[in-house]
């Protein structure tokens, strides 16, 4: 569903049609907004720098069609973090330990990171195994 459609048809002289898109044209060139006469009011409009064009003729049936298209979004682009300088190399948030890995809370810097245990189970029943072997 579209937020807004505007279009109108109606003849006119070869002279209003130039008008018409010179003053479109003198917009897009001077850049920013375009405040285009509508007939009962006017449409003001946002147009970036880049905008996608497209200009389709159709001759046949004894006629001529002929359609400008100009498209852009009605959003901003997002702005792309800025690059670190040349040469300067990128390192990662937070306590490395020698060889560029993150260490852990209270792991000292020289030390290596231990191994996981590999177990059969949930972790509780050897707690309770313990329990019961220290109270007997």
């Amino acid at each position: 569903m579209k937020d807004l459609t505007f279009e109108q048809k109606r003849s006119v002289s070869r002279v209003e049609a130039a008008e018409q898109l010179m003053e479109l044209a003198t917009a897009l060139r001077d850049g920013g907004e375009i405040e285009w006469n509508i007939g009962h009011g006017t449409l003001s409009l946002r147009v970036p720098d880049e905008l996608r064009s497209e200009v389709e003729i159709e001759i046949g049936e004894g006629r001529i069609e002929l359609e400008i298209e100009l498209e852009w979004p009605t959003t901003r682009p997002r702005q792309a973090p800025p690059k670190p300088p040349a040469g300067a190399e990128e390192k990662p948030a937070g306590a490395q330990d020698g060889e560029g890995r993150a260490r852990k809370a209270g792991q000292r810097k020289g030390a290596p990171a231990k191994p996981k245990r590999a177990g059969t189970g949930g972790g509780t029943r050897g707690v309770a195994a313990k329990r019961s072997a220290a109270t007997s």
